[in-house]
């Protein structure tokens, strides 16, 4: 990613901290805790965290590998760091740190790891495949690689609800297409991994539903995802007309729930 790229990522989910963990994102906590299971860490072991974000992955992991492991979380957004360092502490997990700092600049003769996670971040970086790279060369032999990714439709329908709600405000800002769209399906996440020099041991695409309890939730996930980079940039007035046609269009279609669908690849490395 260039310096300005990483700039937005990190302005965008520092501005979401502030809803990032509320009730109708607890997604991100089950879907992190889901990438942890499959892997099924040692006791003791040593697991990177890339793009760790609030700890949704790094606390199940802390949790798996227990007192005598390390977990070391990494990831742009200060804001998402504070919150996982609370949950740490609130947890007892002392073995837990969350570092600010960029997964390409991990430097494996520093610290190497028996398990690399990386849940909703590989797909920001323009070079997929030199990024697992990166992440591969940190992980010691017999090591465990997890990727996750978003599977097709995130968040539909409010997601299309949304961004068809900014185009009618700011067409330049709207989105046709998001960087996880790359890797949608287990075939274009397969090749990818592939193409970094990775074989996959397992991809498994899973469908996820995230319940509305109405549709003021969504908004709420808006605030607290990648969607409040786009938010920002709206004015008072543009804002609420956006949030009030999404909102519209979830109560006349009686939408309750949205897609939270994820792909899980898992590689070990010879």
């Amino acid at each position: 990613m260039t310096d300005d790229a990483k700039m937005r990522a990190a302005s965008t989910y520092n501005a979401a901290a502030d809803f990032f963990d509320a009730a109708p994102l607890s997604f991100w906590d089950r879907i992190g805790r889901r990438t942890v299971e499959r892997i099924s860490l040692k006791r003791g072991a040593c697991v990177l965290d890339a793009c760790c974000g609030a700890g949704a992955s790094a606390i199940p992991a802390a949790e798996g590998v227990g007192a005598g492991g390390r977990v070391l979380g990494v990831d742009l957004a200060e804001n998402l760091l504070h919150l996982a360092r609370v949950k740490a502490r609130l947890h007892g997990l002392s073995h837990a740190e969350f570092r600010l700092g960029d997964i390409e600049a991990l430097d494996p003769s520093a610290e190497t790891f028996d398990a690399v996670i990386c849940v909703f971040g590989i797909f920001f970086l323009p070079d997929m495949p030199a990024g697992v790279r990166c992440l591969w060369r940190l992980l010691r032999p017999g090591g465990q690689l997890a990727i996750t990714t978003w599977g097709p439709r995130v968040l539909e329908p409010g997601s299309s609800a949304f961004w068809n709600a900014v185009r009618r405000e700011r067409p330049e800002l709207y989105k046709s297409f998001n960087p996880w769209d790359r890797i949608s399906d287990p075939q274009a996440l397969t090749a990818m991994l592939l193409e970094a020099g990775v074989r996959t041991s397992e991809v498994v695409a899973e469908p996820g539903l995230q319940p509305l309890g109405s549709p003021e939730d969504f908004w709420t996930i808006a605030l607290g995802s990648g969607y409040r980079g786009t938010i920002e940039q709206l004015d008072r007035e543009a804002r609420e007309r956006v949030r009030k046609a999404t909102l519209d269009y979830l109560s006349e279609h009686n939408v309750r729930s949205i897609e939270t669908n994820a792909i899980f690849a898992a590689a070990r490395k010879p």
